[in-house]
């Protein structure tokens, strides 16, 4: 413990200091600083929920050069980094079949940066990136201590309550549509397509019908707010999502009896209906102009029209530039000087003609090279594999519950998957925490003896 006092000495040293200069004020910051690192370093699992919890809540720290999960980050890492080289933390919990992907695409991507067509855009985009992989080595070193539990909780409560304040406030909206704390209605539609599948397992396990209540009126909210997004792509996500779960608790279906299935169809009768009128008008023309997939469609539909030329775009960069791509971040660069930004910026301010791709794959084939592209996939796809193995080892085990909660786990993390098709988001917190995860967890249930099988 020498390396901890000798830290607790100097920021004592700290407050003394502040206490006697022209700033006193910040001596008590100096000391909740203190107590946080003491509590990082002795559950460093804690930073990583606090993370978790505060990533809806990034919107508050918009125009601050230091928001809430950065400073936990950073410590947090500081701290992980101390505990290795004291060998308080085992390398081996570096290990991870995830790596095999991630360092060949980090080779590429550093690649690209070196051929992009504009280094400066390139090295903005490498400093966001870098924020998710630290997380994922973060994840990787504290992910077998994670109370998965709190996990769900801090995530469905954390979405919830955004989800509550936008549709209480239109601050928190944009042209209508609700986007939480962040700017974009897709992005907030995200968070909540991951939230969901974990509410409804807190809903299942929850000891008492109180307990229940609570985390099925935050599942409510999440809908709720989900509407509020306007959001098709979250729509079709979330719809994908829970028929995972369907699939996973259809043994469970064959305790319905017909008197059962009655009263469901009673409640299909009146909640369906509401629903219904409960829908911004808006959000119920955006979901039938899906139903139609004529030229002419595309053309009034605005949304659509843009999405198409993204591909255009994003089609010919590829044609162009197929192994390296065009740089990180170099997409809107080349749609600015197409038509197709100019057609749809129309009665809108210049820097609207810098669009992203809103379709992370295509952005990362794009701007990346086919080959990092295809990492890009096989990782994510490794992860999905990887809970579906973990699943497989607790049902050999008997561990209902465990399997439960792999079940949830992956219909979260496929729902990120997914959205990364309607949404620009290589950076997203929870997809990078997500992938380290996945191979922590498959490692724990297959490393688990026989013997901790449960009846």
């Amino acid at each position: 413990m020498i390396f901890p006092l000798s830290i607790i000495s100097l920021l004592g040293l700290v407050c003394l200091g502040l206490l006697a200069s022209p700033y006193p004020f910040l001596a008590p910051g100096a000391v909740i600083g203190l107590v946080g690192v003491a509590v990082l370093y002795r559950k460093p699992g804690w930073g990583l929920l606090g993370i978790v919890a505060l990533v809806p809540f990034e919107g508050f720290f918009k125009d601050s050069a230091l928001s809430g999960t950065k400073f936990v980050g950073a410590s947090l890492a500081l701290i992980l980094m101390l505990q290795l080289a004291i060998h308080q933390i085992p390398s081996e919990r570096l290990r991870s079949n995830i790596w095999r992907y991630l360092i060949w695409f980090m080779v590429l991507y550093l690649l690209s940066t070196l051929n992009t067509d504009d280094m400066g855009i390139s090295m903005g985009h490498l400093r966001e990136l870098s924020v998710g992989l630290i997380l994922f080595v973060i994840t990787l070193l504290v992910g077998r201590e994670l109370n998965l539990d709190l996990f769900a909780k801090l995530v469905t409560l954390s979405v919830a309550i955004t989800c509550a304040m936008t549709m209480f406030s239109v601050k928190y909206q944009d042209q209508g549509r609700a986007s939480g704390l962040l700017e974009d209605a897709n992005a907030f539609a995200m968070l909540i397509a991951f939230a969901v599948p974990m509410g409804l397992l807190l809903v299942i396990r929850s000891p008492n019908v109180l307990h229940r209540l609570f985390w099925g009126v935050c599942c409510l909210v999440l809908l709720g707010g989900m509407t509020k997004t306007e959001s098709r792509s979250g729509l079709v996500v979330l719809f994908l999502s829970l028929i995972i779960g369907v699939w996973h608790y259809r043994a469970e279906l064959t305790r319905i009896r017909p008197r059962h299935l009655g009263f469901a169809m009673l409640g299909l009768v009146i909640a369906i209906p509401l629903a219904i009128y409960a829908m911004p008008a808006g959000y119920i023309a955006r979901i039938q102009s899906l139903s139609i997939l004529s030229a002419g469609a595309k053309s009034q539909d605005e949304s659509l029209g843009r999405r198409a030329s993204y591909i255009v775009v994003g089609s010919q960069m590829i044609r162009e530039n197929p192994l390296l791509g065009s740089g990180p971040g170099t997409f809107p660069l080349h749609y600015a000087t197409t038509g197709y930004a100019k057609a749809f910026s129309a009665n809108r301010k210049v820097g609207d003609l810098y669009r992203r791709a809103h379709n992370t794959y295509l952005e990362i084939f794009s701007e990346l090279g086919i080959p990092a592209g295809l990492l890009f996939v096989g990782m994510l796809g490794l992860g999905l594999y990887n809970l579906i193995r973990a699943r497989r080892a607790c049902l050999q085990r008997r561990d209902w519950q465990q399997a439960d909660l792999m079940t949830h786990l992956g219909m979260s993390f496929l729902s990120l998957t997914l959205f990364l098709m309607f949404l620009s988001a290589p950076n997203q917190k929870y997809v990078w925490i997500m992938l380290a995860l996945t191979s922590v967890l498959r490692l724990k249930a297959e490393e688990a003896p026989l013997q901790e099988a449960k009846a």
